[in-house]
């Protein structure tokens, strides 16, 4: 089984290069799953209804978020009803939608992806290893389901890679988003799970994070007022992880980095 990881989406020019690669890479990786973090990708503040339909029409299958999930109100009755674009599973269970979701690949393969948010240095929400436990009390690989993915969305690797650790071995994969700045440490951990603390982003890296530079670097040298600050919209990056995962026992063959675009080294699988 291939999957496809995404990281964060950033407004239009993120949007414009998911639309430019992802066909291509959908047909050259033989993928069978997309999961894409799209919480940045109305103009770098939360998602819409409409922006969910066009990722849905790109190949898109399962969408996740993170703290921005709210900034676009008009997801809030889309949320409720869509079961195809996640909030972390660890807000409160009061709010709209849900957390995790079974996709079910061309060849019948039930994929679960789940979609937490870290605590440090976030908004403080419930423990998303409990959260992640409970969840896993439903859902086995090899029992209900052929593969599990999971978005740690969060500031800190160190947490991102606690987590990788607690789920090693019962997962299929753990990726980190929110920083926007892709790590060099994919690998398959000792007991099969495929991590990389963060994919990094679809948007513009001549930027501060996907928001343009001057506001910024006006924000930390001034610790003035500085506004909102817009996002970049110069050419992006695609920025993600291309996983194989064992069909026999759901554990991952390999990860490998994506990176295609300008400013930063790009990187692609060499084979299939």
């Amino acid at each position: 089984m291939n999957i496809l990881f995404l990281g964060d989406i950033i407004g239009k020019s993120g949007r414009q290069v998911l639309k430019k690669e992802l066909p291509e890479l959908k047909r050259s990786l033989e993928i069978d799953t997309v999961v894409v973090n799209g919480e940045n990708a109305a103009g770098g503040f939360g998602i819409t209804p409409k922006i969910c339909e066009e990722f849905y029409e790109l190949g898109v299958n399962v969408i996740t978020t993170g703290n921005h999930v709210w900034d676009q109100k008009e997801i809030i009755p889309y949320i409720a009803k869509e079961n195809y674009i996640l909030r972390p599973q660890n807000f409160p269970q009061s709010v709209p939608g849900k957390g995790f979701v079974v996709y079910e690949d061309s060849m019948k393969r039930k994929v679960l992806i789940i979609n937490v948010m870290a605590r440090l240095f976030m908004d403080p929400l419930n423990d998303p290893i409990e959260t992640i436990f409970n969840i896993l009390e439903e859902y086995r690989i090899g029992e209900n389901v052929s593969a599990i993915i999971i978005d740690v969305h969060g500031e800190a690797s160190s947490e991102k890679m606690a987590i990788g650790h607690t789920f090693d071995g019962q997962v299929s994969c753990i990726i980190g988003t929110h920083t926007h700045i892709p790590t060099l440490d994919a690998q398959i951990l000792e007991k099969g799970t495929a991590f990389q603390s963060d994919a990094g982003m679809c948007g513009d890296y001549n930027s501060v994070i996907g928001g343009e530079k001057e506001g910024w670097v006006a924000r930390f040298k001034h610790k003035m007022p500085t506004g909102r600050i817009n996002v970049s919209s110069g050419e992006a990056t695609l920025c993600g992880a291309f996983i194989k995962i064992n069909d026999f026992n759901g554990m991952a063959n390999s990860i490998e980095p994506i990176i295609i675009g300008p400013h930063l080294i790009n990187r692609f699988p060499e084979k299939i």
